[in-house]
């Protein structure tokens, strides 16, 4: 078993009709999980609860998603994406991630809540390509932002040049 934080190269699959699901509040920190999100990352309640969300980032995922992510959500959209997470002892998982925020009475956005469910498998090489290329540009760069920034400009590129958003990239590779 791989010590806490790193890498084992094990995947880990779900059945197709679980849903793993997680609301945090309005900084990400979490505040409610199901037992599918606790078993397959491998975590307690107690050890997640009121923790950031990111703790289940995998490091071969794109910061630039997460912005689209949190900039979609900041306008009060909803936004779906494929994530790669890591587990607690570094094992990981692929999901079809679909987050929305979650609204007060007066239309403030009050946290956010995450459904993932399996991912389309064939839509997978395609993805993890396009991660690889977005990870590569962030990481060339020694400023943080900068290869955020020229990820983001990458990401943006290819979907202006398809002449589609995020959302429908998305759709598409999830029903092809």
């Amino acid at each position: 078993m791989a010590e806490m934080g790193g890498l084992t190269g094990v995947e880990r699959t779900f059945p197709d009709n679980d849903i793993i699901v997680s609301k945090t509040d309005t900084a990400g920190r979490i505040t409610y999980v199901n037992d599918i999100f606790l078993s397959i990352a491998d975590y307690t309640e107690r050890e997640v609860m009121g923790k950031p969300h990111n703790m289940i980032r995998h490091p071969d995922m794109p910061r630039c998603v997460f912005k689209l992510l949190w900039d979609t959500l900041g306008t009060g959209d909803e936004i779906f994406a494929y994530v790669v997470n890591r587990a607690k002892f570094g094992d990981h998982y692929w999901v079809l991630a679909h987050v929305t925020p979650t609204f007060g009475a007066n239309g403030e956005i009050l946290g956010y809540h995450s459904n993932r469910r399996v991912p389309n498998r064939q839509a997978l090489p395609t993805i993890k390509e396009l991660y690889a290329r977005l990870k590569a540009e962030e990481d060339r760069h020694s400023d943080r932002k900068a290869g955020m920034a020229a990820s983001t400009a990458i990401l943006l590129g290819l979907l202006k040049e398809k002449g589609i958003s995020y959302g429908e990239l998305i759709y598409s590779l999830e029903n092809s």
